[in-house]
């Protein structure tokens, strides 16, 4: 998200919003200002709260929530005709802008962003806010780790009010850590050598240094490799580095040992036995632990 963040920065510098098209009317979340609020008004900038991404056009905040399948995905030149509202398309918004602010005098070509969202759960969200804590999931967003706010002792802190909880969940909580999702999440445990059920209130102070140095190397890393990268290209680039998330039965890159998964109803955790879990696999349901 910091890196999709970064290429629409760059590619709406300079840009208005002429048009907002909702495709599908489940993604719209406000009403207050209305969306044509933001028409012929200049884009600010575009910043990340956690993986909320906010556009910021004149005073107000376009802010999108991508969900696990949605994604942004620009487009030189977006048809004349609004889309026809569906359920059953990928679209879910449109955002159409002015031309290039230094563009070819013989061109009329108008580009946009596509916000589409694949499969059938829709989950993606849109707003349009004053001010973004008017968003409740922003509203609630714990410190973000690559702030300066998120410092060793923050974790430490975090870690001990988390109690029993198992560490896996408290980096995926948004309201604990903001925008670690499942994937980096996996990479971070996977650094750290910790098994994703270890209980945050177990780490002594030696294994909340190494897990503090492990969440801000993997995500300042993940960052670095996508700086310069078009939107395009970041899903791409963010699978292929992956060390063990997404790559169930492929070899650890670091001890050759077979990754393996826990299946929950609605996602799913990778890691790898020898380097997390002592050599022990976890248990393949819902609240499992080692097996013995």
């Amino acid at each position: 998200m910091e890196a999709l963040a970064q290429d629409l920065a760059g590619r709406l510098a300079g840009r208005a919003i002429t048009k907002v098209h909702v495709a599908q009317f489940s993604a719209l979340k406000t009403y207050d200002p209305p969306l044509s609020a933001v028409e012929g008004a200049l884009v600010d900038g575009v910043r990340r709260h956690g993986k909320f991404l906010d556009i910021e056009v004149g005073g107000l905040h376009l802010i999108l929530h991508l969900a696990r399948a949605g994604w942004v995905r620009w487009r030189d030149e977006v048809p004349a005709l609004p889309p026809k509202m569906s359920n059953r398309s990928t679209l879910a918004v449109r955002i159409v802008l002015s031309p290039d602010p230094d563009p070819d005098p013989d061109s009329d070509v108008t580009p946009g962003l596509d916000v589409t969202e694949a499969g059938t759960k829709k989950s993606l969200a849109c707003y349009l806010v004053r001010d973004p804590r008017d968003v409740p999931g922003i509203a609630t967003l714990g410190p973000d780790p690559l702030s300066e706010e998120f410092t060793i002792e923050a974790l430490a802190e975090i870690l001990a009010a988390e109690g029993g909880k198992q560490l896996k969940g408290v980096l995926r909580h948004q309201g604990t850590v903001a925008g670690i999702g499942n994937a980096y999440s996996d990479e971070i445990l996977h650094t750290a050598r910790m098994s994703p059920f270890k209980p945050a209130k177990s780490l002594d102070d030696a294994e909340t240094a190494k897990l503090y140095d492990a969440i801000r190397t993997t995500l300042a890393d993940a960052v670095g490799r996508s700086q310069g990268l078009a939107a395009s290209e970041l899903k791409a680039e963010k699978k292929s580095n992956m060390a063990v998330h997404g790559r169930t039965g492929a070899a650890c890159p670091v001890c050759g040992d077979t990754v393996r998964e826990v299946s929950f109803a609605d996602s799913s955790l990778q890691y790898c036995p020898t380097c997390q879990t002592g050599g022990k696999p976890l248990a393949d349901r819902r609240m499992s632990r080692l097996l013995k």
